[in-house]
């Protein structure tokens, strides 16, 4: 007998006793019971259905029937675990581009799951360079600027909150050029917060708080995945991928509370939370690709509670002061079916971390950050981009991660924004 379960979808309503599901058994396997036509409406009723089907210990599946490439997705979503092991044969014959999707995704959740000790700053830059450039072997290099060096390059963000690790702080600019042109422009700088753990440092987290403190690089893996995907699909501009790696630990050398950081812009920053440190070294790669002459610079980090408490698990947040690219980016995430939602930021957002001692506050020291606390972090971003934000977004991800399964998803991340920020790759 095969241990393989039939999935299907019908239009028609669920037989008795299974009216309050969102799907019923039958003879031929599971049917999933959609209440419209409409692709987009059917989307969460499959992602649900298949979470709740896996929860029942089913592992391996075959789409059988009628399916739209979009609805096979939804079910891939709602039926892997950070365990990796369910299977899944496609139903259309728009298998490979699903495979291909699927390896990204596969390869960008797996990596924001590894386990602390196997997921440190440099393993996470060598991780990443690794799979890129198996995709794209004559069109990739890159510099790793690590430990102390990153003072001597100007980096003193990523260099404060990373040295009191034994793994030592990195800098990975990766440079995808398919043109040949040594001095092609650089269309998009992809830019990652990639701390691959946090304990929040001197402002140490509680346990609870800190037991998936692995997810904090979410954005290096989300930035990574996005390009991984849109090679994948045809990219043939020159993209820049920056990613920002530390571990903010805490030691006799450990950046503290009052501490004041001098930037390479000349902004000087009052550390009065040691737990909003992703921020802190998202500046330097911010400046960066400023300094590569990126048209275009999207930073990706799993930033903020605030965000979360906004826009909750479905979502990611969207910031920028250029409003255009703003929308640009949430007629992606549409089009792509990923939850985004834009959120206010306005120069004055700027200054909403205050500090007597230095230009501006790391943030404010209220729990959280106090009231606005993802915009005032949008804001802080906002000093180390060009003065009117011209062609810079900041996503912060809200839905990256989740500690524990839900409707939808399995405990673990969700890699929500790859095909998103993939797809503003490719129609810059």
């Amino acid at each position: 007998m095969s241990d393989t379960l039939k999935i299907s979808l019908s239009y028609d309503k669920a037989p008795a006793p299974w009216q309050d599901k969102t799907f019923s058994m039958q003879a031929s396997g599971y049917v999933i019971h959609l209440s419209s036509k409409n692709e987009k409406q059917s989307l969460s009723e499959v992602q649900t259905a298949a979470r709740a089907i896996q929860s029942m210990g089913v592992d391996k599946v075959d789409l059988s029937g009628d399916w739209s490439e979009e609805q096979q997705w939804a079910f891939y979503l709602g039926f892997v675990t950070a365990k990796n092991q369910q299977q899944i044969n496609w139903s259309s014959d728009n298998s490979n581009a699903l495979n291909e999707r699927k390896q990204v995704f596969d390869w960008t959740r797996k990596l924001i799951n590894l386990p602390p000790q196997d997921i440190y700053p440099l393993a996470l830059a060598n991780n990443v360079v690794e799979f890129i450039t198996e995709l794209a072997p004559g069109a990739v290099s890159h510099e790793i600027v690590m430990g102390d060096d990153l003072l001597g390059a100007g980096w003193i963000g990523i260099h404060s909150v990373g040295r009191a690790s034994i793994h030592p702080p990195v800098m990975l600019t990766l440079d995808y050029n398919p043109t040949g042109d040594a001095n092609a422009p650089v269309s998009t700088a992809l830019v990652g917060k990639g701390i691959t753990f946090d304990s929040g440092g001197y402002s140490i987290k509680p346990s609870e708080s800190m037991v998936s403190m692995k997810c904090d690089m979410g954005g290096a893996a989300t930035v990574a995945g996005a390009l991984a995907l849109a090679i994948k699909q045809g990219l043939n501009k020159r993209v820049k991928l920056i990613l920002c790696c530390a571990e903010n630990l805490i030691a006799g050398n450990a950046y503290k509370l009052g501490d004041i950081l001098t930037y390479k812009n000349g902004t000087t920053v009052e550390i009065v939370n040691t737990d909003a440190e992703g921020r802190l070294v998202l500046a330097d790669g911010l400046m960066h690709a400023e300094e590569l002459g990126a048209e275009t610079i999207i930073d990706a980090a799993t930033l903020t509670g605030a965000a979360m408490m906004a826009v909750g698990a479905d979502y990611n947040a969207l910031f920028g002061l250029d409003k255009e690219l703003v929308n640009k980016a949430l007629s992606a995430a549409e089009q792509e079916n990923e939850g985004a939602w834009p959120l206010p930021l306005e120069k004055f957002h700027r200054n909403n971390c205050p500090s007597p001692y230095a230009d501006t506050a790391n943030s404010r020291a209220q729990k959280g950050g106090g009231m606005g606390g993802a915009s005032n972090a949008a804001g802080f971003l906002s000093r180390f981009v060009n003065e009117e934000g011209k062609g810079w977004l900041h996503i912060d991800l809200a839905g990256a991660f989740n500690n524990s399964s839900n409707g939808k998803y399995s405990a673990g991340a969700t890699a929500m924004g790859v095909r998103t920020i993939a797809r503003l790759l490719l129609d810059e």
